[in-house]
Parts: structure tokens; C-alpha cells; sequence
């Protein structure tokens, strides 16, 4: 098997722990995902995943990327052949997971990401890569130009680690070239925020995140006319959701709930959709 090397920027390396993450679950016979592909690159690449190793974070980062599989699976239900846009696309194997054949599917990151994405994925006429930053306006006239609407927008993990002024410049160019767009993104409230230091997973790597948001409300003051659909904690996710997940799961979780910890409250997983025509 050929080992890759990973020379990725301080904030590009998080992606690695969603990775490791569904990997991780992967092994368990009662997974949340079934994601071989994810066991399949981490055992390729030269990196010291070990450092996650047992975290509680991981099985929430694997939570929420089975929610947002929800929510694009449901949009792809309605509409088979939409297309996704996977914003700061990491290593993720959506595509694999619910690709319906006829969906139109680009995957946006940053050089050093897509360098190695490359490793293991290829463009295909329904999968395009796409190199550029998310605040950038060019990625967005390429969509645009090679599919059609309608489009979901997914942003898992990305957001939270521009600054508030970067995060306001993106949901404008958003709402302005994906008009009445689903998108589904998360937000970390202060509590998380202020202590990253002490963070399972984050204590572990450089990179920190910049953007403190209240919920989903807060979104609708910038951007008049946005709706909220959804917004969920990993404490309260959807009951069709969690009646799925295995009992040990369950009862973690409602234990969770329980206490009303910060840095589970306050951490929410959104689905919106932008303002304008839909």
C-alpha cells in the first residue's frame, strides 16, 4: 500500500479527525457509518492519528457528519439529480455514500487539501475538485456555469475557524449567487470557543477556531430573509436519527443532555436556507 505524506496548513489538519473519526467507527460492528473508505486512507497515510485515539469527539464528529448525510440525502430524495457543493470538502466520502447516480457533485478546498484529495479521489463527470478558498467568488461561477439548481450548500467544520468578518463576507456571497439554497453548516458558541485549550481533540493540533456564534438566529440579523429549518445539538438530535443510533450511544448521550455542558449546548448543527428566490 503506498503511504502518503501530509503537509497540510494549521487549520487544514482538523480535517484529519472527522477522518479518523468515521474510521474509527468503522470498525465497530455497530457503526453509525459504514465508511470502509475512510479505514482504507488512514491506514495510507503517514500521520500520527494515535493522538485521537479514544476520544469523545470523535464519535461527535461522526454524529454530525451523519446528520448532514441526512439532510443532503433528504434534498437528493426530492431532487436526484441537484447538486451538492461540499465546502471545505476535507477528506470526505459523502459522495460515496449518497450519490444517486445522476447528482452533480463539486468538492471546494483549499490547494494543500485537493493535493491530497487527489491521492484518493478523482474527478469523474459528475465529481469536480475545485481549488480555492470558500471566500473566493471564482468557485461559485464554476458551479454555477457547469450544473444547474438546485444546489445544497454543505459547510461541516469550516466555518468556525474563519474570522467573524470572513464568515460574514461568505454567507453574503452565498446568498447572493445561491439564492433560497439549503445550506447546512455548525456553530460554536463562547463557551466552546474560550476553551479550546482544554478540548479533547483541538488541545491536540495548532489550529483554533475564531468564529463565536449564539445559533442560527444570529444569522438571520445578518442576512434578513434567511430561514432556519433545523438546528440540533448532539444532545438533541432528530428523533428519527436517534432512535437508529446503538442503546450504549443513546444512553451517553442522554446523559449528555442531562447535564447541559457548554461544550455540548452550544455547539449546533444548523440547516438554513438563504435568502432569495428558492
Amino acid at each position: 500500500m503506498t503511504e502518503h505524506g501530509v503537509r497540510l496548513g494549521t487549520v487544514q489538519e482538523t480535517l484529519l479527525i472527522p477522518l479518523y473519526g468515521r474510521a474509527v467507527d468503522n470498525r465497530k460492528p455497530d457503526a453509525i457509518l459504514r465508511d470502509t473508505r475512510a479505514e482504507e486512507i488512514v491506514a495510507s497515510i503517514d500521520y500520527d492519528f494515535a493522538r485521537f485515539d479514544d476520544l469523545p469527539s470523535l464519535t461527535g464528529a461522526v454524529l454530525r457528519t451523519s446528520l448532514f448525510d441526512r439532510w443532503v440525502a433528504d434534498f437528493l430524495a426530492a431532487h436526484p439529480a441537484g447538486t451538492v457543493v461540499e465546502i471545505g470538502a476535507g477528506l470526505n466520502t459523502r459522495y460515496e455514500r449518497l450519490d444517486t447516480g445522476r447528482t452533480r457533485w463539486f468538492d471546494l478546498d483549499l490547494p494543500d487539501v485537493i493535493d491530497l484529495r487527489r491521492s484518493f479521489f478523482t474527478d469523474t463527470p459528475h465529481r469536480t475538485m475545485i481549488t480555492a478558498s470558500v471566500a473566493d467568488t471564482a468557485w461559485a461561477d464554476t458551479v454555477t456555469s457547469q450544473a444547474n439548481g438546485p444546489y445544497f450548500l454543505a459547510a461541516e467544520a469550516v466555518l468556525p475557524y474563519l474570522a467573524e468578518t470572513d464568515v460574514r463576507q461568505v454567507l453574503a456571497l452565498l446568498a447572493d449567487r445561491f439564492p433560497g439554497t439549503l445550506l447546512a453548516l455548525d456553530t460554536a458558541g463562547p463557551g466552546i470557543v474560550t476553551t479550546q485549550d482544554q478540548h479533547d481533540a483541538l488541545s491536540k493540533v495548532d489550529a483554533r477556531m475564531q468564529w463565536s456564534c449564539t445559533g442560527p438566529d444570529e444569522l438571520a440579523e445578518w442576512l434578513p430573509g434567511l430561514t432556519v429549518l433545523a438546528s440540533h445539538t448532539l444532545s438533541s438530535l432528530p428523533r428519527p436519527m436517534h432512535d437508529t443510533l446503538p442503546a450504549s450511544l443513546q444512553e451517553m448521550l442522554a446523559g449528555l443532555a442531562r447535564q447541559r455542558l457548554p461544550q455540548v449546548e452550544e455547539y449546533q448543527l444548523n440547516l438554513v436556507r438563504l435568502p432569495g428566490a428558492s
